[in-house]
């Protein structure tokens, strides 16, 4: 007999590639994923701007951990919660290799033009690696581009998008987008168009609101025409 075809589920990942909590949120759902063969899952990433009045150039350390925090002795309590939960989940954050704080629109460009290839997951996860455990700058061109090459994407193109404009205007209306939908955080997951849930969740919740997203699927599939 024929196996049933697996049910088809697109989860749009709203997310910031200088946001931790992303990261996290990114290797718990690709967990959930890998324990769910069953579900044939389509990842679509979702710019969001969580710093939209950063400086192109972006911002040093110092200076922005006093906007964003407060103080860095504040910053330093935050990290440190988060790096033992990194830990538990075998995320090696390295905060204290962050010398420079970017502006992610680039980054977030280079993830349109990677999915063009069918290639914006991986991306993701060097993106945040790169960021998060190498403290590389986000916002340098040549250094994206240098990532991007590193997945065997061609280089010399990437960076030649990066030094063009194409793709900016796409960011902030998607950002637009997110704000109107109701999302003011990161990460955000819509599964299955209906259902969307915020945080960087335990694979857990996630497995069960795909189930919810496969229930829906498969009760559209077989509901007889208007």
């Amino acid at each position: 007999m024929l196996s049933p075809p697996r049910a088809r589920i697109v989860i749009e990942v709203v997310h910031d590639l200088i946001c931790p909590w992303c990261m996290l949120g990114m290797h718990r759902l690709l967990r959930a994923l890998r324990r769910r063969p069953d579900l044939a899952c389509e990842l679509v990433w979702r710019p969001f701007l969580l710093n939209p009045d950063m400086p192109r150039s972006g911002m040093p350390r110092a200076e922005y951990l006093l906007r964003k925090f407060g103080s860095e002795e504040r910053a330093q309590r935050l990290y440190a919660a988060l790096t033992e939960l990194g830990r538990a989940e075998g995320v090696p954050f390295r905060f204290d290799l962050i010398r420079r704080f970017p502006n992610s629109i680039d980054a977030h460009r280079l993830m349109r033009w990677a999915g063009r290839f069918g290639r914006a997951t991986e991306l993701a996860r060097a993106l945040f690696q790169a960021h998060f455990t190498e403290g590389r700058d986000l916002g340098n061109p040549a250094h994206l581009a240098e990532i991007a090459g590193g997945l065997g994407l061609d280089r010399a193109d990437a960076l030649r998008f990066l030094l063009s404009d194409l793709g900016i205007d796409m960011v902030h209306a998607e950002n637009l987008r997110a704000h109107r939908l109701g999302i003011n955080g990161v990460p955000c997951f819509i599964v299955g168009e209906r259902h969307a849930i915020a945080g960087a969740q335990e694979p857990e919740v996630l497995e069960r609101l795909l189930d919810v997203a496969a229930m829906d699927a498969a009760e559209r599939a077989f509901a007889p025409p208007a």
